[in-house]
């Protein structure tokens, strides 16, 4: 039998915490043993733990095994996902029914039989992994309710993004999400999710930037038990856990190129093989998604699989940066104003009139994102019943002069604040990134539409 899992054992007998760890390291990766239960409390914040072998009587001359209830209950309410197997001299029928009935998964004699006992701790472990990997899958299939609705606005361009919703999220299309960041694309793919007729099932959400190449199958199509080193029982990976629903791979512009195949071989195929497995599991799910980088040109690049492209690319939808939606400032501060004013407990009933100016001129680089934030923190200094520019405190950009034309479009203006900062810091990317209130990925891409 393969090792698995964690267990700690708590017993007043030193003989016996030796003989057992002797034992029971055969079959657990770990164990741990407590000649005293006053330690317990400590020993359950490990979140590894698994199973506790409990012995019943701790105090000399008392064996009704009160003491092993107590201390029972107290693992329960501290640690619910943890097994006790009880332990004790002392069996009686009536103490066993009242050990299982506080929560104990069994309950062995003393002197013990090593078959018995290796048995009952074995099997309370894989129920204690089982349930917390249908946990684990229940919590991936949760759709995100508590999330509020698409704020769409009054602007053109998300009116015409709104129809196009409305007509493909009744289909199974692939969608891909394109946008700055902090222009809302996770909150789309969930209004996506929202309209669809799978939306009694699960949507799953994938940050491609934060997955290590190395657990990339793992993640995403699951493994089996003992396929490697840390693989201690069957998991399901992400395509599964949206199966029925939808699967939302964010940031998908950052996988690797050599990946890449990996993911249309299931995007083609409609199945995926677990690793350590051969046989393959059909999943159906509707993928949605997103990235602010430009594919098209990674394409051309060769970063991108263009065949990758065309699989997540059946239908593009590109959400404009808040400054092409200036008209939607204001509403957009109020609905967040709305959530933080009840979150800090303040009473705060709107933005004064120079506060409302100053947003709406802002240039907003960080997008909703950036308003979200600059909300959220002007509620925690505001003292008053509204927010003035001095609680906003909004990062203030100089475009610089040049000249002494006027500017008649953003771009010309923010190509040339870009291009008088890259003079600024001479060159340094980081610099320039910072000033400007930008991401670096941002910047580059900016650079490389203008040219500069």
């Amino acid at each position: 039998m393969a090792k698995s899992g964690n267990l700690l054992i708590v017993d007043d007998n030193r003989s016996i915490l030796g003989a057992l760890r002797l034992l029971l390291e055969n079959y657990f990766v770990r164990v741990e043993a407590l000649p005293s239960p006053k330690e317990l409390d400590a020993a359950l914040r490990d979140p590894a733990l698994d199973v506790v072998l409990l012995d019943m009587n701790f105090t000399a001359g008392i064996n009704n095994g009160n003491e092993g209830i107590y201390w029972l209950r107290r693992i329960r309410e501290r640690r619910p996902d943890v097994k006790v197997v009880l332990f004790t001299a002392y069996a009686e029928i009536d103490l066993a029914v009242r050990a299982m009935r506080e929560g104990a998964v069994d309950f062995v004699v003393k002197p013990w039989n090593n078959e018995r006992l290796v048995a009952s701790l074995c099997n309370a472990r894989d129920l204690a992994q089982s349930q917390r990997e249908v946990k684990r899958l229940q919590e991936l299939r949760r759709e995100i309710s508590s999330d509020e609705p698409m704020f769409w606005g009054d602007s053109a361009a998300m009116s015409r993004i709104r129809e196009l919703v409305e007509k493909v999220s009744a289909t199974d299309a692939n969608i891909l999400i394109t946008g700055e960041n902090g222009t809302g694309k996770e909150m789309l793919a969930r209004e996506l999710h929202r309209r669809s007729p799978r939306n009694g099932g699960p949507m799953v959400t994938v940050d491609m930037g934060a997955v290590s190449e190395t657990l990339f199958e793992s993640e995403l199509f699951g493994h089996v038990k003992g396929a490697f080193t840390d693989a201690r029982s069957d998991r399901a990976g992400k395509f599964e856990a949206a199966d029925g629903g939808t699967l939302f791979l964010d940031e998908i512009g950052n996988l690797p190129l050599h990946l890449q195949p990996k993911l249309l071989s299931v995007l083609q195929n409609g199945t995926i093989v677990r690793v350590g497995s051969n046989r393959p599991v059909r999943v159906d799910c509707r993928l949605v998604s997103a990235t602010n980088r430009d594919l098209f040109g990674m394409v051309a690049e060769g970063s991108f699989r263009e065949d990758l492209l065309y699989r997540i690319n059946t239908i593009h939808i590109d959400l404009p940066p808040l400054r092409q939606r200036l008209e939607d400032v204001v509403p957009l501060a109020r609905r967040f104003l709305v959530r933080y004013a009840a979150k800090y407990r303040k009473t705060i009933h709107d933005f004064t009139p120079a506060a409302q100016r100053e947003m709406t001129a802002h240039a907003w680089p960080g997008n909703i994102r950036e308003l979200q934030h600059a909300v959220e923190k002007a509620v925690i200094l505001c003292d008053g019943s509204e927010i003035t520019p001095d609680t906003l405190l909004l990062h203030r950009v100089v475009a610089p002069v040049i000249g002494p034309e006027a500017f008649t479009t953003f771009e010309q203006m923010e190509r040339a604040m870009i291009e008088h900062a890259m003079t600024q810091h001479d060159g340094n990317l980081s610099a320039v990134a910072q000033q400007l209130g930008v991401t670096r990925q941002t910047l580059y891409n900016k650079i490389k539409r203008y040219g500069l």
